[in-house]
């Protein structure tokens, strides 16, 4: 684990916090399930490059999609 996965890792976390929140009280699908997407990611990807770009893209979906 090098520094930069970790600060990645804190930032899509917290961002998928966000959007399970805002899904849950709002009743939408779509935010909901990114944000459990983008709290799993980091544990999965070990390579900075595609986290940041897996991460930017499921958090870019919600704004897509409209479930």
């Amino acid at each position: 684990m090098s520094a930069s996965l970790l600060f990645l890792g804190l930032i899509f976390g917290s961002l998928g916090m966000g959007y399970c929140v805002y899904g849950r009280r709002q009743r939408a699908l779509a935010p909901f399930l990114c944000g459990l997407v983008l709290m799993v990611v980091p544990y999965v990807i070990a390579n900075a490059l595609a986290l940041t770009a897996a991460g930017a893209l499921v958090a870019t979906l919600p704004f897509f999609l409209k479930l």
